[in-house]
Parts: C-alpha cells; structure tokens; sequence
C-alpha cells in the first residue's frame, strides 16, 4: 500500500479535509500517510476501526514503551493522556475523585453568569469575533477558577495554550510548554504554602486514595497541565465551531430556536458533524497490528482519526449533513467519538457539554438575527489535533 502524502493538498485539507478522508475510507480504514506536518503515521479513517482501536491494549500512549520512537520526549508532560494501566488506571483515580458529575453540575449558574456577561458586552456592537467575544473567555474563565489560576494570569496563559496546539513556528511549542511548566511550579508552590481553598489544584494536594497514594510534585504539574489545556481548548471549538455549522444552516437554526427541547441533540450534532478534536493524541503500536489486509508494524505512530470516524456512513446515514434532529443522538452521544472512547475518554466531556449547550442557547436567546458577518475565507487552526478557526465575525 502506498504512502500518502497529505502535504499534497495543501489548505485544501485544513481548511475541509472531510473529502480527502471519505476517499480514505473508501480505499481502506487505514493508510500510511504524512501528516501537513511532515510526520510519517499510520490513520484509522473507519468508525469501527477507530473505536476499536481506541480500546485496543496493543496500542499504547507511553513515550517509555520499548521501541518507540517519542519527539520531544524530555519535554512530554507524563499525565493520563501519555500513560497506560497500571499507571493509567491510579492517576485517573486521584483525578476523578475530585471532578465529580455533582462539582461540574455546580458549575451551571456560574457558566450562565459569564456567558450572561460576556453577550453584555457584545450587544452594543451589533458586530463580534465570536472566538474572542465568547468561545474562548468562557471556558478559559471556568476552567481557571476550577482550578485556582489568578485572573491576571489568564492573558499568558491563552498564549502559551495557543501555542502548545496550534503552534506558529517550529520552537514556538516547546518554549510555550517549558514557560507553562514554570508558570505551573510556582503556582502549585504557592497553594502549597497557602491556606486550603476549595479550588481544583489546592483539591489534588490534598487528595489521596484510601491506601494512602497521592499525586507527586511532577504529577500534580502534568495534571494540572492538561486540565488547563484540555479543559478549555476543546469547548473553544465546540463553540465556534458548532455555531458556524448552526449558522451556515438556517433550516436547522430555525428548528432549534423554535424549540429549545432540540438543545441536547444539537450539541452532539455539533460535536459529530465539526468536532474539536480532529485526530486523538498519538499512540504507539507494541506489537503488529493487523487492519484486513494491512499490518501496521510495531512500534509505528497511529493516529486515531476522530473526525474522519464521525463521519463515516456506514454508521451515520448521509454523515454530510447537518441535522440536529439526527436519530440516536441525544445527551449521550449516539456514537460519536468526538470526546474519545475506553479509558482515555474525555474526563471534562460534562463540563465541555454544560458549556456548549449553555453558550448555544444563551447567543440564540439574546442575540436576533445571529447571523455570520463576512464573506472572508476562515484561518483554520494549523495541524491535525485541533479542528477550529481562529475567528468567527458574526453580527445580530
């Protein structure tokens, strides 16, 4: 099988690589490719294939694992998205334990007070960037509260977070982890030494399990490295994201404001049709893996194709289209794998809901007439981890 090079369809595949997959798909589920990036991996496009190989023990997430090749290596924050049980399975726990369904729940009169204050500030315009007028204050506000970061630090932090996922040159990334490192040593140094506050990070120091186990100093930074990141950049997209896709279709824009009961199912159309995650986190194979006729060797680079799987019509009818009245999906998904699947699915996927469903509804409940505001071609964040544009102009 040849390898593809995706290089060839320049910004054409960034900017809509939806066809380039379905040709994928109907080839093969998977392909050796290299990536806009210069990478050379193997891509699962298939919705059964990607699900199982999300689950998949021979596929693993640690840069230690015999045999594989990391770049960067010294520079991997070891949180749960780069470890595998046992160490997996003991980190989640001392997470989960204090990012309860009952604490994100909470959370909602908050969500709709920031989300209240930011359309304050937009109204008098009649004009916005949506990306910075709402997608990404909100959950950068939400998620630096749970956590305890000062609000004087958000503006640094919005950059380094910028940088580590869409970065805009070839050290840009590294320099931005190395100074959110420092960032998040001194912070958790601070809290350390500071009376016990109810925030997230003052939570984890205190945390232990019942046999006594608690996060070490470099785990609690890699922790708190990916709830900062993980935790905010996703529902940036989601946002954006969803509302571009909501706008771009007065049918279904209709639908929803005439009936707010569609909400829940609008959100996970959002998240199926233009999710915020285009491709999972890399992973590695421990042995040869099999796919029909196609054996990805040991220790190769897969690349788990989200985006791709989502729209896959062998498990979504006409997945091209954009229905928010899509059968199956509702609050629990209906299979999408937008927010992952097994043991690496995402730990803020409730929070990312809540504010996803609580920004759409709020912008159509406050904003007549929401409408996309130009014509100009969108700049569609760099790569192929993070699906989103860096500005939406809209105007009501």
């Amino acid at each position: 099988m040849p390898v593809i090079d995706l290089r060839q369809f320049g910004a054409d595949f960034t900017a809509d690589p939806y066809p380039y997959y379905a040709k994928l798909r109907d080839a093969g589920p998977v392909h050796e490719v290299i990536t806009p990036e210069g990478d050379r991996v193997w891509l699962v496009v298939g919705h059964a294939e990607a699900r199982a190989a999300l689950t998949d023990p021979r596929l693993v997430k640690s840069p230690d694992t015999p045999g594989v090749y990391f770049p960067d290596r010294e520079l991997v924050e070891r949180h749960m998205l780069f470890a595998d049980p046992p160490d997996h399975t003991r980190l989640r726990r001392l997470v989960a334990k204090e990012f309860t369904g009952r604490r994100i729940e909470a959370l909602r009169p908050r969500v709709q007070q920031i989300t209240d204050e930011m359309i304050d500030g937009m109204l008098p315009a009649r004009r916005a960037d949506l990306v910075d007028a709402l997608a990404f204050p909100l959950p950068v506000i939400v998620i630096c509260e749970l956590l305890g970061v000062p609000a004087a630090d958000r503006d640094r932090f919005r950059r380094w977070s910028n940088e580590i996922v869409a970065p805009t040159g070839p050290a840009s990334r590294n320099a931005a982890r190395r100074e959110l490192a420092c960032y998040l040593d001194e912070l958790i140094e601070d809290k350390r030494c500071a009376p016990p506050t109810d925030d997230l990070v003052s939570a984890l120091l205190r945390s232990r399990s019942e046999d006594g186990d608690r996060l070490s100093a470099s785990e609690l930074r890699a922790m708190a490295h990916l709830l900062l990141i993980a935790g905010h950049e996703t529902t940036v997209n989601l946002i954006a994201g969803g509302m571009r896709a909501l706008l771009r279709h007065p049918d279904q824009l209709a639908a929803l404001r005439a009936d707010f009961g569609l909400i829940d199912g609008a959100v996970e159309e959002m998240l199926r049709y233009e999710g915020p995650v285009e491709n999972a986190t890399l992973r590695f194979t421990r042995e040869p893996v099999p796919y029909g006729d196609v054996v990805v060797p040991q220790g190769a680079v897969v690349l788990v194709g989200l985006a791709s799987a989502d729209r896959d019509p062998t498990r979504f009818p006409d997945p091209d289209h954009f229905d928010i009245r899509r059968a199956g999906t509702g609050a629990r998904g209906g299979g999408h794998l937008a927010f992952g699947h097994g043991i690496h699915y995402c730990l803020g996927a409730p929070l990312a809901r809540l504010e996803g469903t609580v920004a759409v509804r709020t912008l159509l409940e406050r904003l007549p007439g929401l409408a996309l505001d130009s014509g100009e071609r969108p700049e569609w964040l760099p790569g192929m981890l993070m699906r989103g544009v860096r500005r939406l102009p809209v105007r009501w």
